[in-house]
């Protein structure tokens, strides 16, 4: 029996193994087949749209087109207005006119008759007369007021410049005793050497020909002095210009 098992045995194998053999090369066949009559499915298939390209360059300017047919627009509002330009050169000047008529007399314009001139004259001087009996001294055809501030000389100059006056300056003794009683006190004169050291002028400029210099003046103390003020006893004394003393004044008649 065992002898018969081995037997059988035997003649199976050998049939097995060439059966699965026969069955591996037909499948292997058919597979091959079907790898040849398929194909991948993005291969085969309709692909998806890709991205868009870049812009190609312009192309080249086409001619100009014909005019339009339509109707013409309407003209825009002005634009603004430019600078001047520069001005021209002037033109012949025109031809004479002829002589105006007379103009009529105002009530302004009228005369005065000598009575009424008189008059006046006469109010002028009572004015004056009381200016100097009761602010200042007259001598001669000048008199001498004072306006009662302390100034600098340059100060002083200007203040009579004003009033169409020059700073009080005696020729004779009379007018210094005037001057002095209009002041009483120190009060500038107008004497100077600004121009030239030791040298006293008056406004104009004109050499001294009276003087009445207190004792050892003008000494120029200090090396500054180069005004003059006329002190309370009516003496001279050199003093520096940018000191303040009293403003008095001389008016010609």
């Amino acid at each position: 029996m065992k002898s018969d098992k081995k037997v059988r045995t035997m003649f199976l194998v050998p049939s097995l193994l060439l059966l699965l053999n026969a069955v591996k090369i037909y499948s292997e066949t058919i597979i091959n087949e079907n790898v040849q009559k398929t194909c991948p499915v993005i291969a085969c298939s309709p692909g998806l749209n890709g991205f868009p390209g870049k812009d190609g360059h312009d192309g080249v300017k086409g001619e100009k087109g014909e005019p339009g047919q339509g109707l013409r627009g309407l003209q825009g509002p002005p634009g603004k207005v430019g600078p001047p330009g520069p001005p021209g050169t002037p033109g012949l000047p025109g031809a004479v006119g002829l002589k105006g008529d007379s103009g009529q007399k105002g009530e302004c314009d009228t005369y005065l008759d000598n009575s009424e001139i008189q008059a006046l004259r006469s109010e002028l001087d009572h004015i004056k007369n009381w200016l100097f009996f009761s602010l200042g001294r007259k001598v001669g055809k000048k008199f001498f007021l004072s306006s009662g501030e302390r100034m600098r000389f340059h100060r002083v100059k200007a203040l009579c410049a004003q009033f169409q006056a020059n700073v009080a300056t005696p020729r004779t003794a009379e007018e210094n005793k005037a001057i002095k009683h209009v002041a009483k006190e120190a009060a500038f004169l107008g004497i100077t050497d600004e121009e030239n050291e030791g040298q006293f002028v008056d406004m104009v400029g004109a050499r001294l020909t009276y003087e009445n210099w207190n004792q050892g003046e003008p000494n120029n103390s200090g090396s500054g002095e180069n005004c003059v003020m006329l002190l309370a006893d009516g003496k001279w004394n050199d003093i520096p210009c940018s000191d303040s003393h009293l403003a008095v004044c001389e008016f010609s008649d």
